[in-house]
């Protein structure tokens, strides 16, 4: 099964099920779905960030300072987030990742409901070939810095400056 064959569960404006399809067909067609998004920091506080691989199916080859993915038909945000926690960073026994704040994110192609939460990650990480193509631990006051530099995933984007204004 290819990750454009995994079946999602569709939602509506206020996050109810409505029904499910492929995600293939869900980017395709624009239908709103739901994503976990994990800020991840080191023992020193540093966070992962990364350059997505050129193969994803949505903004492929762009930096990105979450890690994450779409949430399974019936799983849930929570399960979703550790789950692509450690898919991603290719480690297992991660802390269960803290929910932090949840918000749509529609930019007219795009649709989905967006949990955002934070874990530390002590662990030495091994990130997804597949899904990683570059990635580095940054202190905050970089990360800031190559916002301007580099071209970041809009989701991303969006998350990072309603963590910033949110003040957590």
């Amino acid at each position: 099964m290819t990750p454009a064959d995994e079946i999602l569960d569709i939602v509506d404006e206020n996050d109810e099920v409505i029904g499910q399809a492929p995600r293939g067909e869900a980017y395709a067609r624009g239908m709103r779905h739901r994503c976990a998004f994990i800020l991840v920091r080191n023992a020193e506080g540093r966070i992962f960030v990364h350059r997505r691989t050129s193969t994803k199916l949505v903004f492929p080859s762009l930096y990105d300072m979450f890690v994450g993915g779409v949430v399974g038909t019936g799983e849930s945000y929570d399960a979703a987030a550790l789950r692509e926690a450690e898919e991603e960073l290719g480690v297992s026994g991660l802390p269960r990742p803290v929910p932090l704040f949840k918000f749509l994110y529609d930019n007219g192609e795009h649709s989905w409901w967006s949990a955002v939460y934070e874990v530390r990650c002590e662990l030495p990480v091994h990130p997804q070939a597949e899904e990683v193509a570059w990635h580095d631990f940054l202190p905050e006051e970089e990360l800031e810095r190559r916002l301007g530099e580099w071209e970041w995933v809009p989701d991303g984007l969006a998350a990072w400056q309603r963590l910033r204004e949110s003040g957590l």
